[in-house]
């Protein structure tokens, strides 16, 4: 397989949105989830984010627990994942917390959209930059790229357009989501996978992997995505 094993991780509510209609990054997770999401980051190569959440957001992508840090270096590997970012236009702020928390190795897919002055003052921060001579991110190529950087294991924590291009185009093997017990409403609130949509025909199908049921009223679910 010329890609990484892929896996998408996500916080949503009863109603299936991951923010509210204000899409100012609400707080979902609870205090158990957020563990269970550091013990994935830790046990991922990488971690990927689309544009809206990296440039809106600012994530720090990093593995909070020292005890997981701690094991990952002991392991030889650096103490937090790569962070990856996909973004159309990559106008990132050089102070912002993507890529100044850390230590963690960057790497961001980029289309003709970034300006030669974007590229190069992340380059000149150690980021490893791709541009595609095109509209949008390549994300088969991006996948390929980083498995030759050595990644197999690449954690991707949204947003809902990329997503939805990665289930899409067959690139995602796992699906792994935490219903919090609340309700946002909404039309506008954005689900784990946005895009143009698909008929019920070309829908996507998942296998159940396992459930658990917390006592907080939190559901986890992991699914595996079902092969032709």
């Amino acid at each position: 397989m010329n890609r990484p094993h892929v896996f998408i991780n996500v916080a949503m509510t009863a109603d299936g949105k991951i923010d509210t209609f204000l899409r100012k990054g609400s707080a979902i997770s609870s205090e158990r989830d957020k563990e269970r999401v550091d013990r994935l980051r830790a046990e991922a190569d990488a971690i990927m984010v689309g544009g809206k959440t990296l440039l809106d957001e600012d994530p720090k992508l990093t593995v909070k627990s020292e005890e997981l840090r701690a094991d990952r270096v002991m392991r030889g590997l650096p103490p937090n994942p790569i962070k990856v970012g996909v973004v159309t236009e990559a106008r990132l702020n050089p102070d912002s917390d993507f890529l100044k928390a850390g230590p963690a190795n960057i790497v961001i897919f980029t289309t003709r959209w970034t300006s030669k002055h974007h590229i190069s003052l992340l380059k000149s921060l150690g980021v490893d930059v791709y541009v595609d001579d095109s509209e949008k991110v390549k994300l088969p190529k991006a996948l390929a790229t980083l498995k030759e950087l050595g990644i197999e294991r690449l954690m991707v924590e949204g947003g809902a357009t990329l997503n939805f291009e990665l289930l899409r185009l067959g690139l995602v093997d796992e699906v792994h989501a935490y219903m919090a017990p609340m309700i946002f409403g909404g039309a506008n609130a954005p689900t784990m996978a946005a895009g143009p949509g698909l008929e019920r025909g070309d829908a996507i199908p998942l296998k159940l992997v396992n459930v658990e049921s917390w006592d907080d009223g939190g559901v986890v679910f992991k699914y595996s995505l079902e092969k032709d």
